[in-house]
């Protein structure tokens, strides 16, 4: 028989990605529904050593399902990887009167819940949410369709300058480990170029893809740059372009999207998204799961064990990349 569960902890780690607010609304919600208190942690892994709680209830969810960020805040902790601070954090699980926590979160927040849970015997259930989309377990995560929205909104303004000028623009967006956001930005931002960790291209390539480009076909030029290409960031690549005399007359600009893919109020499919994981995350703490990450693959609620999560690597579509050639 699966424990009783009478109070469940929720807390967002890591970075913060829209929709956020969203799997919250839905884990408090969907626990009334089973009677089950919730109590919200504050700042993710540190509020939960620090003891910051607070209890939540279906009002004090009320309007943030279109709010961006995090009503929980969000923090990174170093004293949550040492077995002491797990063990003040477990304490005060436990001083609280918390059966089981879920996390929200990407793969920190994923590989900490793993430890907790193993040391203390505590369930924890995580929801993905992260920008990146590189979690293994899921078609997709929380905040991923915002972020890329809001970076190829972005780059379709920045087209309008690169085409009244016929210059070359190199533009950064995140994925530090994982090129999936700058994947579906080059192809709904309509770049001549994709330049992602999980595939290897000389400079040298890159330079002649360029040329080819702008000298040949006179026009503007957008590459878009994962912030964690092997060439290096977008202000790296530009300045080994502007070393080449190729490049002499060619007019470079480079802008990083940074943290603006962060923010905002979450697209309707992320709001969804974020929605049925909420759900799911309390569903499967009901029925007795524990230390799983709650995905969606093929539009399916799938349970993924936490250590699954972070040992595989998530694969990006490399059809993907070769749509990218063959319509830039």
């Amino acid at each position: 028989m699966p424990k009783l569960i009478n109070r469940i902890g929720v807390f967002t780690s890591g970075g913060d990605a829209p929709g956020m607010n969203a799997c919250l609304r839905a884990v408090v919600r969907s626990a009334h529904e089973y009677s089950i208190a919730v109590t919200g942690i504050l700042r993710g892994y540190e509020g939960m050593i620090e003891g910051e709680f607070s209890d939540l209830d279906a009002r004090s969810v009320s309007n943030i399902l279109q709010k961006g960020g995090t009503i929980l805040k969000t923090a990174r902790s170093d004293r949550f990887r040492t077995v002491e601070g797990r063990a003040l954090a477990a304490d005060n699980v436990r001083k609280h009167g918390i059966d089981a926590l879920i996390g929200i979160g990407g793969d920190g927040t994923l590989r900490g819940a793993s430890i907790f849970s193993r040391e203390h015997d505590i369930p924890v259930i995580c929801c993905p949410g992260t920008i990146d989309n590189d979690l293994f377990g899921t078609d997709q995560t929380i905040g991923f369709d915002t972020a890329i929205n809001t970076a190829i909104d972005n780059i379709d303004r920045i087209r309008d300058t690169a085409d009244a000028h016929d210059r070359l623009f190199l533009v950064e967006v995140m994925g530090r480990d994982a090129g999936f956001i700058a994947l579906h930005c080059g192809i709904g931002g309509g770049a001549e170029l994709v330049l992602i960790p999980e595939t290897i291209q000389t400079m040298d390539e890159v330079k002649t893809c360029i040329l080819d480009t702008m000298t040949l076909q006179s026009r503007s030029s957008i590459v878009i740059v994962a912030e964690g290409d092997e060439l290096g960031g977008a202000t790296q690549i530009a300045d080994a372009l502007k070393e080449d005399d190729r490049f002499a007359g060619i007019e470079l600009r480079v802008c990083i999207l940074g943290h603006t893919q962060r923010g905002g109020s979450p697209s309707a499919s992320d709001r969804v998204l974020a929605s049925r994981l909420g759900k799911a995350a309390v569903d499967s703490l009901v029925q007795g799961h524990r230390n799983v990450m709650v995905g969606i693959v093929n539009n399916r609620i799938r349970l993924t064990p936490s250590k699954d999560v972070w040992i595989h690597k998530k694969s990006i579509n490399f059809d993907l990349l070769k749509l990218v050639e063959l319509i830039r």
